[in-house]
């Protein structure tokens, strides 16, 4: 069984809904960042961190990968062009909208007080709409971003809009952007993962 080490309500959120679409059992252990439990696993302190066996593994993007590939599934196989624009959705979601989300967390309730630029959260809040503007350009006809195959850049940028409503940032009410997340939010295994992030506010 894997285990998560990680507060639901983080990156180990992309986890979670990972191993609930593929329907594989895990120990879910809602420790915080920088604390000690974390510490001892990944020496930046940040979370999620896996455990697979006597493997540990952290980073989301890269747990979600290796997961995928183990498992066959939510991924197109590596060395095809379907493949490259999978990866290219999910370093754009990276890049362009959690670097926009993460830049403005930083400033709001990371870094030390006086280290914090608060008005570097309107330049945020610029990019990340635009962000979203290129991503509706981007958006095919399909349900997902890879057509009608769910992958596992859905689940990186549906978080990253999930995160984005949190914060307060602007989302689109109508519109292609719009109706993907709602699509994802009526994933069966989206909403088991949201049931986890309830229990663990």
């Amino acid at each position: 069984m894997y285990k998560i080490v990680g507060y639901p309500r983080s990156r180990a959120m992309r986890v979670i809904w990972l191993l609930e679409e593929l329907g594989e059992p895990y120990e879910l252990d809602p420790a915080f960042p920088q604390t000690d439990t974390v510490k001892a696993l990944n020496p930046t302190g940040k979370v999620p961190v896996l455990i697979d066996g006597d493997e540990v593994l952290t980073e989301s993007i890269a747990i979600c990968a290796y997961l995928a590939d183990k498992h066959g599934q939510f991924t197109f196989p590596a060395g095809i062009i379907e493949r490259a624009r999978q990866d290219s959705f999910t370093q754009f979601g990276v890049d362009v909208l959690e670097g926009a989300l993460w830049t403005a967390a930083k400033n709001s309730f990371i870094h030390p007080e006086e280290m914090r630029v608060p008005a570097i959260k309107n330049v945020c809040r610029m990019e990340f709409a635009r962000g979203l503007e290129t991503l509706e350009q981007r958006l095919g006809k399909g349900p997902y971003v890879m057509g009608d195959t769910f992958t596992i850049a859905d689940i990186l940028l549906g978080s990253c809009l999930g995160w984005a409503s949190s914060a307060k940032f602007e989302l689109p009410d109508e519109g292609p952007v719009y109706a993907y997340f709602k699509r994802l939010k009526e994933r069966p295994a989206f909403r088991a993962t949201m049931a986890k992030v309830a229990e663990a506010a």
